[in-house]
């Protein structure tokens, strides 16, 4: 078993993940477009979902600029990798705010 899972972990290395990654923009796009449509949800998760689109956005355009300035990839330039990485942080703190506003709102409509 175990050497089955590495082989299939070596296989899967050999393939260009590129496309799988511009690809699955259409999924996430689709969940966004439903996410807006539910009236219960706060926006401030709405917005900390879209803000993780944000962060895919800012993540390819420091990448790019690594590749070209620095002539390394991204996760080798720590600054730049740790500035990305904020945007991530951001999104999900406020998905997180937004989560915890919903919930002490529950809890009111409760008592």
């Amino acid at each position: 078993m175990n050497d089955f899972f590495l082989r299939f972990i070596d296989y899967l290395s050999r393939f260009d993940n590129t496309a799988l990654f511009a690809a699955s923009i259409i999924p996430y796009s689709i969940f966004l477009f439903y996410l807006y449509k539910i009236k219960s949800i706060n926006k401030f998760i709405k917005i900390g979902f879209s803000l993780t689109v944000l962060f895919v956005f800012i993540t390819i355009v420091i990448s790019i600029f690594s590749l070209n300035y620095f002539d390394r990839t991204l996760v080798e330039v720590d600054v730049l990798h740790g500035s990305a990485e904020f945007f991530l942080t951001l999104s999900d703190f406020v998905i997180l705010l937004g989560f915890i506003k919903m919930l002490n709102k529950l809890e009111v409509n409760k008592s």
